[in-house]
């Protein structure tokens, strides 16, 4: 296990730095605004629907903003699942390399197991502990993105009216929960039966949020918004597949390597 989050931990480094980076820049190119431009960089880097719906609060984004992150994800862990099997065959990757592959470069957890099982067990085992590790990264990322949020409101509140912005008032509070609950978890204390019951509890939630974020959006604004953010969504993504695979063949893992 140490040993897969070593390697993942590697590969993630260059995969967030295009993601929030590049991504970045992307999305200043195609004209999108910020908010929606971040929620896209961090389903495409880090989880998916998790990461957008953990960091859509933090930067006060709205229902189309989150639309467009969550469009975009999905879209393209659809045409991945597909996609990976096929490509990861044709180069001839062994079982970890392409495990470490569909774990850092696809989006959804979801997605990065049917992904890598698709490909072969052993594959699957591997995508999935590499998944577990990147998905850690939605702690730094909403403490990052709160920061930069309070920076914005001061400064427009400054220009504004000088009326001062509580960090009390913007911090993500649920976070710690977050912290809480994997700590718990992780140390045993809480019993299996309850464990599986909070998880069937939190997936009953994160649909009825997905469904609530459908019934508000403007599907009308959505298209008239035009092909920008899944513009961006495909070329965020590109860039991560080619640059997961490429960190592999430097490091050594791709095609034949272990873990």
């Amino acid at each position: 296990m140490l040993t897969v989050g070593r390697f993942s931990l590697t590969v993630m480094l260059f995969t967030l730095a295009t993601c929030f980076g590049l991504g970045a820049l992307i999305g200043k190119a195609l004209g999108l605004n910020w908010k929606t431009s971040s929620l896209i960089n961090a389903g495409t880097g880090i989880c998916g629907g998790s990461a957008i719906a953990a960091i859509a609060p933090v930067i006060e984004a709205d229902d189309m903003d989150i639309a467009y992150g969550m469009s975009a994800t999905f879209l393209f862990d659809t045409v991945m699942i597909v996609v990976f099997p096929l490509l990861g065959r044709w180069l001839g990757l062994s079982d970890a390399a392409f495990g470490l592959w569909a774990g850092t470069a696809v989006n959804d957890t979801s997605s990065v197991v049917a992904t890598g099982y698709a490909f072969s067990e052993a594959a699957g085992d591997f995508a999935t502990m590499v998944k577990l590790t990147r998905t850690l990264a939605i702690i730094p990322a909403v403490l990052v993105f709160a920061a930069i949020n309070l920076h914005l409101k001061k400064k427009e509140s400054a220009q504004a009216n000088g009326v001062k912005v509580s960090i009390r008032s913007i911090f993500p509070w649920f976070i710690l929960a977050f912290l809480a609950m994997s700590l718990l978890t992780s140390l045993g204390l809480l019993p299996a039966g309850l464990v599986s019951g909070l998880k069937t509890i939190s997936k009953f939630l994160m649909v009825a949020a997905l469904a609530a974020i459908g019934l508000n959006t403007n599907f009308k604004s959505l298209c008239r918004s035009g092909a920008k953010p899944m513009l961006h969504g495909f070329i965020i993504s590109t860039l991560v597949v080619l640059v997961a695979i490429g960190v592999e063949y430097m490091i050594g893992i791709a095609p034949y390597g272990t873990l």
